[in-house]
């Protein structure tokens, strides 16, 4: 399965959302089941949502996942994530990222989040140069 950057994005901005509690522990005992519980979600299949929230946690955007035979549960995003979703939260911002990602040809986790750092040095230096 191709890694979907939409996806992505859609899920750590609902799982930031959810995570409240310091000291709770989010239980989804089926990937199917989230769609239900978080319906920002349900345009995505359960499986399309299960890989993804592996490769999050794979690439440690995820702190306390625990993954069973047909669900998982996590504890919160981690500061990496929030960083991420910092860098993309505006949608201008994360559609510029996408068209850099396209026209370079890699769509990885590593990747956008280091186009997406990179468009916000671009935004800031911008304004540096308006005086």
């Amino acid at each position: 399965m191709k890694l979907n950057p939409d996806c992505v994005r859609d899920i750590l901005m609902t799982f930031e959302e959810l995570c409240t509690d310091v000291d709770k522990t989010y239980i989804f005992s089926s990937f199917d089941e989230i769609p239900m519980k978080l319906p920002q979600l349900n345009k995505y299949p359960a499986e399309v949502l299960a890989y993804h929230i592996r490769q999050l946690d794979l690439s440690g955007m995820l702190f306390d996942a625990k993954f069973n035979r047909d669900g998982f549960s996590f504890a919160d995003i981690t500061p990496r994530a929030h960083e991420f979703l910092a860098n993309i939260r505006e949608n201008k911002i994360w559609n510029g990222v996408k068209v850099i990602a396209e026209k370079v040809g890699s769509k990885s986790l590593d990747s956008l989040t280091q186009i997406a750092a990179n468009v916000v040095l671009q935004l800031i230096q911008a304004q540096f140069h308006l005086s």
